[in-house]
């Protein structure tokens, strides 16, 4: 279950009692100041990010911006009542908490009448709160400084509300002025950003996007169509090209009524877009927006914008650039401040005996010369506790079995065998291809020791192949099982049926194309996704489907399991991650906070941390014991469809449509690089088991390897680094590459190391 919401976001507290805890909290000014701009007249939902983010404030800022709010409010009140539009004022007046009828104060009588009127505007707000998702206290005001800005888990249903609140009554009537004006409104503004200096210029430009997208939305709400077409052939062709695939879902948008049942521009409407821009360039900004007395573009900012402000030189176009793209903006700085334990579990510790070979050659030296390098090697990595790891026991982990050890054991022997990779070793590839897969391929998975390989296809089978020579067998039948001794040794290879041995196995169950497969780690168990809105647990022992895991209504777009067994993970249409148990038929978890589908799933090497991708163009990163957010990253310009994590956890690697690499630093919450080599959507991600070498593969048909030693070795990730929340990548990541592989036509879909450093990829041969 999701968490609930911090407790500070439950209360609302009146104006005074606000204003008075800014003016305590605030003796100056602070590096990591963020501003909220609300109206702070109504419920305001936003992408949830489950940790409570405490914003500084300037005293001055909020006192000068409430006298402005309260005017308004009443000026409104006043022109209804003259335009007699008596119906529209009660609409208001009910809303905000008056008696029906109540006769707006005249100017004269304005002192005493603001007071009453907020203070019931803010009684108002504490009933409006609880049906929503994510409360702003009263206290956040026009200037913007919102202490009260606090954020909770998003529910589904946390879209525009069909009653009209305060913040839809005063946009529905207060923008009615005079439409025509739009173009000059947003003319203006823009000549203002293009007359700025250049340093502030690529800033302040940031805010094009947000104001055009409701600037159109306001002219289709209030019913001016033409104006709106007018406005968006205007303009639209100002705005970044990543964000076209919006901006056609938005030509779309041209009545009132498309807007209901569009999705993707409720969650616009209802989020608040962030942007982050330095202390300077706001008060460019704000300058230039009160000496206009550009109120339209300034309600704009106030309801829908979260200007983040920070101090120090204002950014780059291409450091901008690189973190913007996300439907919802930037992250907040405040949403990647949270501790994250990425170090790793300390292992258990295991004796590890000598192969027959070993000490056969050792004997012949009359020393055994390779038993004591092995276990150091070993032994270091489990006796030394990661400063950085959580607790042992933060989150149930299950019981190693028998044959969990001696899988491990296996492992460690491989590990000692192990090709160290860097720039001047690189691994050698092997590729499967997939011939003749007219049923399409959707989906692959390897075993962690690469004797098996699953693909998922859209032909709703499961298909499982041995990558071995030995054969896929099931269990035999009951009759024959009875037959058996059950206390011989060999009881576990007795119990497989011969008759059935296949190289490969057909596992049919589901009701729609098949869009994940994911191995068990201790390989008894697949799990597979699909359209038909199930997650299936399949035996490998007797190629059985054991559950069908239904809780996502829509398409399941992924499933992983845990690097521990036990646990998996799912991300789907329905825009929420479940986190489940194979033995609970409910989800543990939700975690519910992304803006559209989640489409590829990841579990930290610990476990304890999923990390999930979606096609609202961010990466968030979610706490398994209590469900938060604690890390939400922005800089793709697509849907991010492959993570990947380095093996010691402190990395994170994901790839998308939009064919770049990104690579994030999970403790400082930050962006540390950017590969570019593809040439179109990047399915497939993998670090080398040491981590020297990520892969990536693509639907370009091609795999790329690259140097992430020194992709990682430069970070100077300091203080202010981690204030400001941007840091300097690489300008030339082809420094970072190592190696292109191309395949003749075949996309690559998979990527997966061996416990020897070879690399395994795989994808479906595609004949042009």
């Amino acid at each position: 279950m999701a968490a609930p919401p911090d407790e500070a976001s439950e209360s609302v507290k009146t104006e005074p009692e606000l204003l008075e805890e800014v003016k305590q909290e605030t003796p100056g000014c602070n590096d990591s100041e963020e501003t909220a701009l609300g109206n702070g007249n109504g419920v305001s939902p936003k992408p949830a990010s489950p940790q409570a983010a405490a914003p500084a404030a300037v005293t001055s800022q909020v006192e000068s911006s409430e006298a402005p709010d309260r005017q308004t409010l009443l000026a409104v009140l006043q022109f209804l009542k003259k335009s007699n539009l008596k119906e529209s004022a009660d609409v208001l007046l009910r809303e905000i908490g008056v008696v029906d009828g109540e006769d707006a104060p005249s100017p004269g009588q304005q002192d005493g009448a603001e007071q009453t009127l907020l203070s019931r505007v803010t009684a108002g707000n504490s009933s409006s709160a609880a049906g929503g998702g994510a409360t702003s206290s009263s206290g956040a005001s026009a200037g913007g400084l919102g202490k009260g800005e606090r954020s909770a888990h998003t529910s589904l249903s946390s879209g525009p509300q069909d009653q009209p609140d305060v913040s839809a009554v005063l946009s529905a009537y207060t923008q009615q002025g005079d439409p025509a004006l739009y173009e000059e409104y947003y003319s203006g503004l823009k000549r203002f950003i293009e007359s700025v200096l250049d340093c502030h210029r690529a800033e302040l430009s940031q805010l094009f996007y947000p104001l055009f997208v409701h600037m159109y939305l306001e002219l289709v709400y209030n019913q001016h169509e033409n104006k709106a077409k007018s406005f968006f052939d205007k303009f639209h062709g100002d705005q970044e090209c990543y964000y076209e695939d919006d901006l056609r879902i938005l030509a779309s948008l041209s009545k009132k009524e498309h807007m209901k049942g569009n999705e993707t521009m409720l969650d616009f409407r209802t989020s608040k877009f962030v942007l982050r821009i330095s202390r300077d360039s706001y008060q460019l900004l704000k300058r230039h927006l009160q000496e206009r007395q550009n109120n339209q573009i300034w309600s704009i900012v106030q309801e829908h914008l979260y200007i983040d402000i920070f101090d120090g030189m204002p950014r780059s176009k291409q450091q901008i650039d690189a973190m913007v793209g996300s439907l919802s903006g930037e992250a907040r700085r405040e949403a990647n401040k949270v501790k994250v334990f990425y170090g790793l579990l300390k292992e258990p510790e295991i004796e590890v005996p000598l192969d027959d070979e070993d000490e056969e050659g050792e004997n012949e030296e009359g020393k055994p010369k390779k038993k004591k390098p092995k276990k150091d090697s070993i032994g270091s990595k489990s006796k030394k506790q990661d400063p950085n790891a959580p607790p042992q026991n933060r989150i149930p982990l299950p019981e190693l079995k028998d044959s969990d050890k001696l899988d491990k054991i296996m492992i460690m022997k491989e590990a000692a065998k192990r090709v160290r990779l860097g720039p001047d070793s690189l691994p050698s590839i092997c590729f499967y291809t997939f011939l003749n897969a007219y049923q399409g391929l959707t989906a692959l998975d390897v075993t962690d020791d690469s004797s098996m390989i699953a693909g998922g296809f859209a032909d709703s089978t499961v298909r499982v192949w041995s990558l071995t020579p030995k054969k896929l067998r099931g269990v035999k039948s009951t009759s024959d099982l009875n037959l058996i001794d059950k206390e011989s040794d060999d009881v576990l290879e007795r119990i497989m049926d011969e008759k059935t041995a296949s190289e490969m196995k057909v596992l049919c169950g589901h009701s729609g194309p098949v869009y994940a497969t994911s191995f068990s780690p201790d390989r008894n168990y697949l799990l597979s996704s699909s359209e038909d809105g199930t997650v299936r647990l399949w035996s490998l022992q007797t190629f059985t489907c054991l559950v069908a895991y239904k809780g996502h209504n829509y398409p399941v777009w992924d499933a992983q399991f845990s690097p521990y067994g036990y646990y998996f993970i799912s991300g789907g249409h329905d825009r929420v991650a479940r986190l489940w148990a194979t033995d609970h038929y409910q989800p543990l978890r939700i975690f519910a906070g992304h803006l559209a589908d989640v489409i590829s799933t990841r579990f930290h090497p610990n476990s304890n941390y999923v990390a999930t991708g979606s096609t609202d163009r961010t990466v968030r990163l979610w706490d398994v014991l209590n469900g938060n957010c604690v890390r939400i990253f922005t800089g793709h310009k697509g849907p991010i469809h492959s993570l990947t994590f380095t093996p010691n956890g402190k990395f994170l690697a994901s790839g998308g449509t939009d064919a770049r690499v990104l690579l994030w630093d999970i403790g400082h919450g930050l962006m540390v690089g950017e590969l570019k080599g593809h040439t179109n959507t990047i399915y497939a991600l993998r670090f080398s088991r040491d981590g020297e070498i990520l892969a990536s593969g693509s639907m370009d048909n091609t795999v790329c390897l690259w140097d992430t030693i020194k992709a990682f070795e430069d970070l100077e990730t300091d203080d202010f680094t981690s204030a400001t929340g941007h840091i300097n990548l690489h300008e030339n990541s082809q420094d970072l590459l190592l190696g292109s592989y191309m395949t003749k036509s075949t996309p690559v879909i998979h990527l997966h190391f061996t416990r020897r450093n070879l690399l395994l990829a795989s994808g479906a041969y595609s004949p042009q």
